[in-house]
């Protein structure tokens, strides 16, 4: 990748709230990659296209230490869950024979797997050694006869956020716009009527959330193209081209991406997310608005009627014992405004919510939500979570992994919302599922022991009472 197509990436806004040419929210500051380097926002945006191969060209280390870092389930082939590296050393740079070992790699991967396509990712090593990944994939796909997709995301380039833009970048530019999408399937015409085609870039399919979801979509008439990239597979993303609609989930960095698609195919896009019920019924009113079709808008409300009926039945015995609760979120990105909107339909309090990974305009949704006093959290220092817990007389916390074990440490129920983890929470279904955790986490038994005085305490106590 040239130094002009980076510069120009980074100029792209990430958000509403930035504009012009310094308005990029990829500007690398010291210790912006803590969250992870561009090479790992790339791959991850990436890696649940699960018929690919994608091998990471640079050393073992890169490789080894960030591989399956996300939930992401597919319905068929698990191809994405095998590592594959070239291994790069010392001796191969310095005798030049890198491109000859991806290309071979390359050959590896196609004749014992056989997949849609191979993505190439170039890491922080080869590339300051100037390696020209796109003349090397070019190569190694005329040779093998299979799509060879190169991704230049050296970790140096800058944080997490901006190596999914370089993600999206790569597919527009490489991928997307080199098939046409199959016919509509004639029963599901039938069904419904008029059939919409649709994307939805920035869905990962985490522990098989948006498995709920799906079958709305079916029922409506929306045919998915692509879910980019939970669940995808290669060939769907050749098609995006084709939609009517675009909904970005979850990732602001993939905004660029959607932009690329409205401003070139006319395809146009709102955000939104399938965390809580409201956001569901929103995200699908939102669609419904866009296609412009009142049959379609017709039928989506008597599917929210319907589902949101079966939410409120299902967790009526959920709500009294989270009512005056009081949560504190920290998980960044927009699970910091979406997750708030799922807890605030429970009837729980946010007292705080991380907004370490989160943009301006994910700010500004927290702040409609909260309030403009809302207490805002930066700092992913594990101490200064805890602090802000006890301070806040926060009853659960709603955080990534990381956070598991000092929050049971202190004391402190814990609901986890990692990206890694094998439940779902997203539609109607993930909001019932939210709940139900959400009480067994508060409600767990062992709460009540580990913050009693320890036996020997309470007999002391007694003795100093007689």
């Amino acid at each position: 990748m040239s130094s002009r197509t980076i510069i120009e990436l980074r100029k792209q806004p990430g958000c509403a709230h930035r504009k012009g040419a310094a308005a990029g929210c990829g500007r690398t500051t010291p210790g912006a990659t803590q969250g992870g380097c561009c090479f790992d926002g790339a791959r991850n945006a990436l890696l649940p296209i699960s018929d690919a191969a994608h091998i990471v060209h640079g050393p073992i280390g890169c490789s080894g230490t960030s591989w399956d870092t996300r939930g992401s389930r597919s319905s068929s082939s698990i191809l994405y869950r095998v590592g594959m590296t070239t291994d790069l050393s010392d001796l191969d740079l310095t005798l030049g024979r890198g491109d000859d070992l991806l290309i071979d790699a390359v050959g590896q991967a196609v004749s014992r797997f056989h997949p849609g396509a191979v993505f190439v990712y170039l890491t922080c090593i080869p590339s300051m050694a100037g390696v020209d990944i796109e003349s090397v994939a070019r190569r190694a796909q005329l040779r093998w006869q299979v799509p060879v997709i190169p991704v230049d995301c050296g970790g140096f380039y800058g944080n997490k956020n901006f190596g999914q833009r370089i993600a999206g970048d790569a597919l527009f530019r490489h991928v997307i716009g080199t098939r046409e999408p199959d016919p509509v399937d004639a029963r599901m015409g039938a069904a419904v009527g008029r059939v919409h085609d649709v994307n939805l870039i920035g869905e990962w399919n985490v522990g098989g959330e948006f498995w709920n979801v799906a079958p709305l979509f079916d029922e409506l008439g929306l045919r998915l193209l692509c879910v980019l990239s939970g669940d995808s597979r290669f060939r769907d993303v050749q098609t995006m081209h084709r939609a009517e609609a675009n909904m970005l989930v979850c990732s602001k960095a993939l905004q660029g991406l959607a932009r690329d698609l409205e401003g070139v195919y006319g395809t146009p896009f709102f955000e939104g997310s399938f965390y809580g019920a409201p956001a569901t019924s929103q995200a699908l009113r939102a669609f419904a608005s866009l296609l412009n079709d009142s049959d379609l808008a017709a039928r989506t409300e008597r599917i929210i009627e319907r589902e949101e009926a079966s939410v409120q039945i299902a967790l009526a015995s959920v709500r009294p014992r989270l009512q005056g609760k009081r949560a504190l979120i920290f998980s960044g990105g927009f699970k910091s405004w979406s997750t708030v909107s799922a807890l605030q339909y429970l009837g729980v309090e946010v007292v705080a919510t991380g907004i370490e990974k989160s943009t301006d305009e994910d700010v500004v949704r927290i702040r409609e939500l909260l309030g403009p006093n809302a207490r805002l959290i930066d700092n992913n220092d594990q101490e200064t979570i805890l602090r802000a817990v006890a301070e806040s007389r926060a009853d659960v916390l709603v955080a990534g992994d990381r956070y598991i074990y000092p929050s049971l440490k202190a004391t402190i129920p814990f609901l986890d919302l990692d990206h890694v983890r094998e439940i779902g929470y997203a539609g109607y279904k993930g909001q019932i599922e939210f709940g139900r955790r959400l009480v067994a986490a508060i409600e767990h038994p062992a709460w009540n022991l580990v913050r009693r005085d320890p036996p020997w305490e309470r007999r002391a106590n007694r003795r100093a009472v007689a």
